[in-house]
């Protein structure tokens, strides 16, 4: 317009509806295929499963989605994620190694814990590099040695003053996301069909996300044994695509 003011129609692209906080946009990047973690290179031992015919189509996909989330690593993942949002929050040494130390434990087998800590190393890294902040720089010079990945997001989250909601709904819409990615690379689903469990899944990622906002690192728990024998019996998988 000439006088440089934008057209109405514009508004719909303001960055938050009044009384709404804004998205995070960082986290749009933190999760994205962009960001270099290496996430595509890990199945979650989803390559076993599928070579067994534990999952072979939308409906076997997405209960076993349904079921990390809910029952196993990924809801995990975000209690863990929560914990150490909440102590570089508070400035709690003690918490946050605990949470740390906790998270490395958990790992099933040895590609598990490869994928867990090959990502949180990529990811601090990244952070680091792009993103600094004094949460991170402090998680370094604690010298705690590997750190998985839901404990360097948490760090970052909340070194970037990112609300803990938006941070564990990201993380766990891209954790799903990364395994549907791998489903569709495996040909166990579609393009299509992959999306259509993507959008079964956003209602069990809320419902996780509520869980892990209020859970103490007591209540973690897992109970997908067939994804854990997955995870260790894909270290001796004959023919392979991924490393976990």
């Amino acid at each position: 317009m000439p006088d440089g003011t934008a057209p109405d129609r514009f508004s719909a692209f303001d960055p938050a509806p009044a009384g709404e906080p804004p998205f995070p946009a960082r986290l749009a990047l933190w999760f994205s295929p962009a960001f270099p973690v290496g996430g595509f290179a890990f199945s979650h031992g989803l390559e076993w499963a599928a070579e067994k015919g534990w999952v072979g189509d939308r409906a076997s996909l997405e209960a076993w989605l349904v079921d990390l989330l809910t029952l196993g690593s990924i809801g995990n993942d975000l209690v863990l994620a929560a914990a150490a949002w909440r102590a570089v929050a508070s400035g709690d040494d003690a918490a946050l190694r605990q949470a740390a130390d906790l998270a490395i434990a958990l790992q099933p087998s040895a590609e598990r814990h490869l994928e867990a800590v090959t990502q949180g190393g990529a990811f601090l890294a990244q952070i680091e590099a792009s993103w600094p902040c004094d949460a991170v720089a402090r998680l370094q010079a604690l010298r705690m040695g590997e750190i998985a990945y839901c404990i360097a997001a948490g760090v970052a989250a909340a070194g970037h003053a990112v609300p803990l909601h938006a941070l564990l709904t990201a993380f766990g819409l891209a954790a799903a996301g990364n395994l549907v990615s791998a489903a569709v690379r495996l040909g166990i689903v579609g393009q299509t069909d992959g999306q259509r469990v993507l959008a079964a899944l956003v209602p069990v990622v809320e419902a996780a996300v509520r869980r892990a906002s209020a859970a103490k690192l007591e209540e973690i728990g897992s109970a997908c044994w067939r994804s854990d024998l997955a995870s260790l019996q894909h270290e001796t998988q004959y023919t392979r695509l991924f490393r976990s």
